[in-house]
Parts: C-alpha cells; structure tokens; sequence
C-alpha cells in the first residue's frame, strides 16, 4: 500500500495456516476492525476516500486487513489453503493475534458476509456494521459467486455492454490473482436465513441507495434482531467513495 497518511502503520499476522495477512492500522483509541469488499483491499476500502481517517479523527484506532488473495496478503495458489469458510477463520486468528477483546467490526459486501458468519460463528463484537450487504447476498451467496466465477471464466472475453463487464474491469484495476480469487470463491459459505437470529449486538446495515446489488437491505434488517437500515448515495461501487460511508461508521459506532 503507497503510505500516503503518515500515520498509517502496516503489519503481518499469521492467517488460519500461518498465511500473512498485511494489516493497516490508524489511529488510537477504540479498536474497529474493517473488512473490505471482493477484488478489493483496505486501502481501497477504507483509506483512499477517508474512511479510516474519520474513525481515527473521532477517537478510534482503525485496523484493517487485506483479506487472504486481496492486496498485500498471501496469495496461495493451492486448494488445501482454502477449506470452506477460510475467510472466517482467518478472522478468527487475526482477532487472537492482535488481542482484541472489545472492539466492533464493520464490513464492507465480502467483507459483511466474512463478518456476519464470524459472530455466527461465535465473535462477538460490541456493534457490528453490514454494508453494501442485503438478505440475499447472505442466504443466497452461491448465486452471487457463481456471477463471479463466471466472470473470472470469462475474464479475456467480456466486453463492454456484459453484465461482467464491471467486475472485470474492476479485476484489472485492482490486479486480481484469478487463480486465488477463483478458489477463496468457491471456500465461502452460505448462510442459511435463521442463523442470522445469532447476530444479537446493535447492527447497522448500511447501504447506497441504488445499491441492491447484494438483495434488500430492508428485508436483512427485518431477519436480524437488532437491526437498523441507514442509506448513503451511490450504487455497490460509488458508495465507498462517499464521504457519507466514514460519517455513518462515526455516528453508529460513536452511539
């Protein structure tokens, strides 16, 4: 990550397997762990339109991984490295290493589902935030990976006017290691709609308002306990730019 805030300080921990994971951290204070989104990583997340540096300015320590095959994390090319759920039990690894014991978490669409199968799982944050995230792409993720996976099988054929198209693009932007995308995709799993009822802290689904790539985020607040649904602008991709995205996080997690 090209350190352009000065305060922004980069680690290694061991994954599940002893796979690094990169891990940026900013800030003092209350620890958020931020989980960024598919094809993704934490800078482009939460650092390059100032997330992090909202959390950090309103008194919280922002600490960020790049997610096993993301940005500066371990990109590992053989299938044994990714059991079902790998992503989750990462993130149970990452919050032994670091120590963390009362902190909130906070994703961002992979990054939402990662985190929502973490407390299914048994992590149990203070409050939690699910964005760019509906019901469906929680109990319906197979079909939303299949969308993927087709577009990495299709990755040096799709042309613009495909409904792959931008996914593609992103890929390219982001230089996607195919191989590994390609197998942390078929290691994530579904989740089945009473599940959720385990997501019991204070839970933000937060949203753009032409977002409803991952299903209704009004129909995911109405299946968790302790829910509510705040909207942003922007669509999947533009909502991360929004200012509003780093506000929300701030008067949420501040409550």
């Amino acid at each position: 990550m090209t350190n352009l805030e000065p305060d922004l300080r980069t680690e290694t921990v061991p994954g599940f397997d002893g796979a690094d994971l990169a891990v940026h951290r900013m800030g003092s204070g209350r620890p958020v762990l931020l989980l960024h989104g598919l094809f993704s990583d934490a800078n482009t997340n939460w650092v390059r339109f100032g997330h992090a540096r909202q959390l950090a300015e309103a008194g919280f320590e922002a600490i960020m991984p790049d997610l096993r095959a993301h940005g500066q994390s371990a990109k590992p090319h053989d299938p044994g490295a990714y059991p079902v759920d790998v992503l989750v039990r990462d993130l149970f690894a990452l919050v032994e290493a670091i120590g963390l014991e009362d902190y909130d978490l906070v994703g961002f669409s992979l990054g939402s589902r990662t985190a929502a199968r973490g407390v299914i799982a048994g992590l149990k944050p203070r409050r939690l935030v699910l964005s760019g995230m509906g019901l469906e792409g929680l109990a319906g993720w197979n079909r939303r990976a299949a969308f993927f996976l087709d577009a990495i099988d299709r990755f040096d054929s799709v042309k613009h006017g495909d409904s792959a198209f931008f996914a593609v693009s992103f890929m390219k932007t982001q230089k996607v290691d195919r191989l590994a995308a390609r197998l942390l995709l078929q290691s994530v799993g579904d989740t089945t709609p009473d599940e959720l009822a385990k997501i019991a802290m204070p839970t933000l689904v937060l949203c753009g308002a032409n977002d409803r790539d991952n299903g209704s985020p009004e129909k995911l607040v109405e299946a968790l306990p302790n829910a509510t649904l705040a909207e942003i602008p922007g669509t999947h991709m533009s909502s991360v730019t929004e200012k509003a995205l780093g506000e929300e996080l701030v008067r949420f997690l501040s409550a």
